[in-house]
């Protein structure tokens, strides 16, 4: 199920980003980004449309992924 980004409050928001950009295997390349950074970035991503929050039910778990991989 998509969860639409603006349904959720701005805490809950920051906290899903930043458990997903934290996560272990998040690799971000050569240059060293900040959490502030890469929190923004995702946020940006989220409002364009580029990615969605998915939640599975089954799991009861959010996943941050890009909106190409549901097309």
């Amino acid at each position: 199920m998509i969860i639409p980004h603006d349904q959720l409050s701005p805490d809950a928001l920051d906290g899903l980003i930043e458990e997903y950009v934290t996560r272990d295997g998040t690799d971000y390349g050569v240059e060293e980004i900040s959490l502030a950074e890469r929190i923004v970035q995702v946020k940006r991503l989220l409002a364009s449309g580029e990615a969605v929050i998915l939640f599975s039910e089954g799991k009861g778990a959010c996943n941050i992924v890009s909106s190409s991989l549901l097309e």
